[in-house]
């Protein structure tokens, strides 16, 4: 494997969980996971402290304030083919202080409160997965995913997506 001198992109994201444990999820319209549902987040900027970017990737893209409780986990995400991004992502659990969401309709085109029991059912990428079954591990998750997806991102046949702690 031939590595280059780029930089790694550092993201946060926020996996928001209502009182009756509704997830607060976004469909994107723009690349990666063009047309998935994934929790809200972003890069943080430059000279941004990691929760800044946490409250404002999550008001910017559905306009409601959270409250941060802990730290989820820590997930790298290494894109392959002609997206060759390289991510670290920091997934944190916060609970909303409001309800109403108005998706900004740059980055996403809807945003909803799935109910708990649907999350094994819809399309979301492997790391929001990952995420989600550490939040709900009770949830029966389907094992088949799409055939452009990586249905265990840690196979040794497939190192695209693995958490940093080898989980």
């Amino acid at each position: 494997m031939e590595f280059r001198k780029q930089a790694i992109k550092t993201s946060v994201v926020a996996c928001v969980v209502d009182e009756q444990e509704r997830v607060l999820l976004t469909r994107r319209c723009i690349e990666p996971f063009c047309d998935q549902w994934v929790m809200p987040g972003g890069k943080i900027d430059h000279g941004e402290a990691i929760l800044a970017a946490l409250h404002r990737e999550v008001r910017e893209e559905v306009g409601i304030e959270i409250h941060v409780d802990s730290l989820i986990d820590v997930y790298e995400h290494l894109g392959i083919g002609e997206r060759d991004d390289h991510f670290v992502i920091l997934y944190y659990r916060a609970h909303p202080l409001s309800l109403e969401l108005v998706p900004n309709g740059s980055e996403c085109t809807e945003a909803v409160w799935m109910e708990k029991g649907r999350l094994p059912q819809i399309d979301l990428p492997p790391g929001a997965r990952h995420i989600l079954n550490r939040v709900f591990p009770e949830l029966t998750w389907q094992r088949e995913a799409p055939a452009t997806r990586v249905a265990n991102p840690c196979s040794s046949a497939s190192p695209q997506s693995c958490p940093i702690d080898g989980d």
